[in-house]
């Protein structure tokens, strides 16, 4: 059976931590950190970093619908940050760390819209959700090599075990049923 392929690109915060978590949802076929939102071409990481490009921090991801829909991945990423906190995450602050859906379609950006009210009307959250969802209109950069599966190639490092671990630990806990098997 021929595996179908939908591209979702979101970013919540650091992009390594939903690159990590991403990688071991069932149904993905790839995860690539990158760039998208900005007004320079082909960003560096230190350009993105200084907040001057408009760029988020984001993951690329391909997926099979028939395994997991658009809005499944949406469910893992509203749980993995705060979608209540304008242009930061913790302790990562500006606007390459902000909430944000770039849709690929209009059925994703109902999509997105749904999963946002639906969260809001249940009061998931003490405080409203500022994600955006905004087209990608192929405003999307790779990130350096470095960057790639970054916790995999790092574990020992700092950030990886203070702040990716505990994320991935948590998708592992409370989203069993789309761990890859």
């Amino acid at each position: 059976m021929k595996v179908q392929s939908e591209t979702a690109t979101i970013g919540g915060g650091c992009f390594w931590c939903l690159d990590a978590v991403y990688r071991e949802v069932t149904g993905v076929t790839s995860v690539a950190a990158g760039y998208a939102g900005g007004i320079v071409p082909h960003p560096t990481y230190a350009q993105v970093c200084s907040g001057n490009t408009g760029h988020a921090e984001v993951v690329q991801i391909q997926f099979d619908p028939l395994h997991i829909s658009y809005a499944e991945l949406l469910e893992i990423f509203f749980a993995l940050h705060d979608p209540t906190q304008l242009n930061q995450q913790g302790h990562d602050i500006g606007t390459q760390y902000r909430s944000v859906i770039f849709t690929h379609s209009q059925a994703q950006h109902e999509s997105a819209c749904a999963v946002i009210k639906r969260l809001g009307g249940d009061k998931i959250y003490a405080k409203p959700i500022v994600t955006e969802v905004i087209p990608l209109n192929g405003n999307y950069w790779p990130a350096e090599a470095d960057h790639q599966a970054y916790f995999l190639k790092r574990p020992e490092q700092s950030y990886c075990r203070f702040v990716i671990a505990p994320k991935l630990a948590q998708f592992r806990k409370n989203f069993t049923r789309y761990l890859r098997p």
